[in-house]
């Protein structure tokens, strides 16, 4: 199957995620810094290592495939990482209203990974590529996991600061 035109569109499609992961973690730090509050900074930075953890098993699976590991660019990922950004530059530092700004950007690039990781896994279980789609399930659940931490900020104290400013 790996001379197959489905399991190039596979690694095509790892290829884009690589990338993805790559510039998030960058991206990350940034999210981190413009970050109010503790918590949310704070959040930013776990999931950054996270990220650079699911880098790494990009590469394990690139490995289990034997296939090189480089990345494509990832249109998506530019526009969001491009929205983020533009969020930190139209936004008052220190203030719940860039925190919950930073929150819906963060999730937008979940709600990617989460896409991205549950059709990766699907494929790499038509292909009978138990291993690598493991590894790509443990990494969509750490995307569930971190949205919906996402989510328990923003609705314990973030959006209501960020309503009355």
């Amino acid at each position: 199957m790996k001379n197959s035109k489905f399991h190039q569109l596979f690694v095509t499609e790892l290829k884009d995620i690589y990338w993805a992961e790559n510039e998030l973690v960058n991206t990350l730090s940034e999210l981190e810094k413009a970050a109010t509050s503790q918590a949310l900074s704070m959040a930013f930075k776990k999931h950054r290592a996270q990220t650079q953890e699911h880098v790494n098993r990009l590469t394990n699976v690139f490995r289990l495939l034997e296939e090189k590991a480089d990345g494509k660019i990832c249109e998506a990922m530019k526009g969001l990482v491009r929205e983020a950004r533009e969020i930190i530059a139209d936004t008052d530092a220190d203030t719940m209203v860039r925190d919950a700004a930073l929150i819906i950007a963060a999730q937008k690039i979940e709600h990617y990974e989460i896409a991205t990781y549950g059709s990766l896994a699907t494929l790499a279980r038509i292909m009978e590529h138990i291993e690598v789609e493991q590894i790509l399930e443990a990494t969509l659940e750490e995307e569930k996991i971190t949205d919906a931490d996402l989510t328990d900020l923003a609705e314990s104290y973030i959006n209501e600061r960020a309503s009355q400013e």
